[in-house]
């Protein structure tokens, strides 16, 4: 187990970026929402929006050197880095949000390049804004060369099985683009009680499940089934939701008219990663939605990650065959990577 976990064979879906400095606003003043970097202790900086302080970060989010030094101490091969969540800017106008979003991706493309063949890229699109959304879908695959893009659960509180969506999900799948989704500004905030925190540790598994459980309501896999979307955090509260569904599939027939295939059947299309911090969940997660659909995910580089993925994947009680697959087999498929991308298990 010890030499399983010290591999450097892990493919790591879920991680984060953000760069040392934010561009100045491109015309007159900058608009609220607009990110600046302030510094702060030692080697942080503190993120700024709108004069307050969202988040006091480390050069691991922007030094790709550092980033490396820690995979190998993680047991990772190859990780896949996309902007932090709240750095999607969906609030923000439509040519705001994209000038913000075009700059985050060259930034990660940049740390891809720096990277060896460590990193690969997850990019931003302004989805409050379909066109402008679908132009930089073409950039980030033609331009970049990223592999995916992240996305946030909701959209300005719009899920993300809205069938408005459906031209994004379909430009995706003809560019053979990974989408990844993750939690932001989730609901149910008004329901926690205790510090702020608690939006990480409680609502985004929530907000998570929910948008999962659009994306089958909705039949998103129905009408994309080449699209590669994985959910953050285990897919959130999705494997709890599932039998209330499979059950109100056969009690209400509103849902038998509108979900077209089994709720079950079409989850096991998705991927999800491992970041549940359990080892009894994980096993639940690979029993539920298959051997071949869960990945690991660390959330890298902030304080609430994941620092022995392999390890906790390695201790779980799965075959030689589950483990490999769960450790790099699924996050290459995902990632639309070929399995020479790295070495085999031994």
């Amino acid at each position: 187990m010890h030499s399983l976990a010290a591999c450097g064979c892990g493919v790591d879906v879920h991680a984060h970026v953000i760069p040392h400095d934010f561009p100045a606003y491109l015309g007159g003043a900058a608009p609220a929402g607009w990110p600046v970097m302030a510094p702060a202790h030692a080697c942080h900086r503190h993120v700024m929006i709108d004069g307050k302080n969202y988040r006091t970060v480390s050069d691991k989010c922007w030094s790709t050197t550092k980033r490396l030094a820690d995979l190998d101490e993680m047991g990772l091969g190859l990780q896949a880095i996309s902007p932090m969540p709240e750095l999607l800017s969906y609030w923000l106008a439509p040519a705001d949000g994209a000038q913000l979003v075009r700059y985050l991706n060259e930034q990660i493309a940049l740390m891809v390049a720096e990277s060896a063949g460590r990193l690969v890229g997850l990019g931003a699109v302004p989805l409050q804004d379909m066109d402008l959304a679908l132009k930089e879908l073409q950039y980030i695959r033609h331009g970049l060369g990223l592999a995916g893009v992240e996305i946030g659960s909701n959209i300005n509180g719009v899920p993300v099985g809205d069938l408005r969506f459906d031209p994004f999900f379909e430009a995706c799948e003809a560019l053979d683009l990974a989408v990844f989704v993750h939690a932001l500004r989730p609901t149910g905030m008004d329901r926690l009680v205790g510090p702020a925190p608690l939006q990480q540790v409680l609502a985004y598994p929530t907000d998570v499940g929910l948008a999962a459980a659009s994306a089958l309501t909705g039949n998103l896999m129905l009408r994309r089934p080449r699209l590669r979307i994985a959910f953050s955090h285990g897919g959130g509260t999705l494997a709890m939701l599932l039998p209330r569904l499979e059950q109100a599939m056969s009690v209400f027939p509103a849902l038998r008219e509108t979900v077209q295939r089994s709720p079950t059947e079409q989850a096991r299309s998705f991927y999800y990663d491992s970041l549940v911090f359990d080892a009894p969940t994980l096993q639940h997660l690979v029993q539920l939605f298959g051997a071949t659909q869960v990945m690991i995910g660390t959330d890298y580089p902030f304080n609430f990650h994941e620092a022995r993925p392999v390890q906790r994947i390695a201790q779980a009680g799965f075959d030689a065959g589950v483990t490999q697959q769960l450790l790099q087999a699924n996050g290459l498929r995902f990632l639309g990577l070929p399995a020479t991308s790295l070495k085999t298990l031994p």
